[in-house]
């Protein structure tokens, strides 16, 4: 939300603001809810990492911890300085991330194993270099809901196929956190006028940050879970200090 304030950054170069004052904390950070509301989401990306590499799950489930983390980061740049190339570091991990769910889903029944990685990989280097020149506007929001739309049939076919109940309570969780994190998304962007007149800002972004943060968690171990069965490592769901789930498996002797 502009209010003519001249910062550390400079003038507002980026195409999008949300419901927050600038620079109402900090000269050097523009946004302060928006750019802090993503550390949660780096932490849990963190604890994914950790049980990822600890276990020794596939390259796949490391490379996309990684880059919750990598996108977390990138929209704390664009938020504490709401320049233009910053708001690339935050837009074009957003694809690729997506880029990289499309894999880990349908990569178990891919026959044509260099064909997909390769694919997507070119996809999502055209889609850098072209995004870094355009400005993409409605039709990033656009794109990006159709690759995470082609990623639901995909999970719901996991879902229906997974017996455990505590691992389809994982995608559960999944669904509600970004259900209720893109209704603070879109009450944010379409009731800012009124939401900026009420005494308290709820700060519907930062929530969605926080929410979307959760979310991705929760689908990774969900589709950690789902993988872990496709590969016989009988995978169950346990609860680090009795609240974060996580996977545990036992990989056969002869892994």
């Amino acid at each position: 939300m502009a209010d003519g304030i001249s910062s550390f950054w400079g003038p507002v170069t980026s195409t999008i603001e949300c419901c927050e004052k600038n620079y109402a904390y900090s000269s050097y950070i523009a946004e302060f809810y928006n750019t802090i509301s993503n550390i949660p989401t780096i932490l849990l990306a963190l604890v994914g990492l950790v049980n990822a590499l600890r276990q020794r799950f596939e390259k796949r489930f490391g490379i996309l911890h990684v880059s919750n983390m990598i996108l977390a980061i990138g929209s704390m740049l664009y938020h504490a300085t709401l320049q233009h190339v910053q708001q690339q570091s935050d837009e074009t991990p957003m694809v690729w991330e997506m880029l990289l769910y499309m894999y880990i889903l349908y990569s178990p029944d891919w026959h044509y194993r260099s064909t997909m990685p390769t694919f997507l990989f070119l996809y999502g280097a055209v889609f850098a270099v072209v995004h870094s020149v355009i400005r993409f506007g409605i039709g990033f929001k656009v794109h990006h809901v159709i690759l995470c739309l082609l990623c639901i049939p995909r999970m719901y076919k996991y879902y229906i196929h997974t017996q455990d109940g505590p691992a389809k309570r994982l995608a559960k969780l999944y669904v509600a956190t970004l259900s209720l994190g893109s209704l603070c998304w879109f009450c944010d962007r379409v009731f800012c006028k009124q939401i900026s007149s009420w005494p308290i800002n709820p700060q519907g972004h930062a929530l969605w940050h926080l929410l979307m943060g959760f979310s991705c968690y929760f689908a990774n171990t969900f589709l950690m879970f789902c993988r872990a069965q496709q590969r016989g490592w009988a995978p169950k769901v346990v609860y680090f200090m009795g609240g974060l789930p996580y996977v545990k498996i036992e990989k056969p002797k002869s892994q």
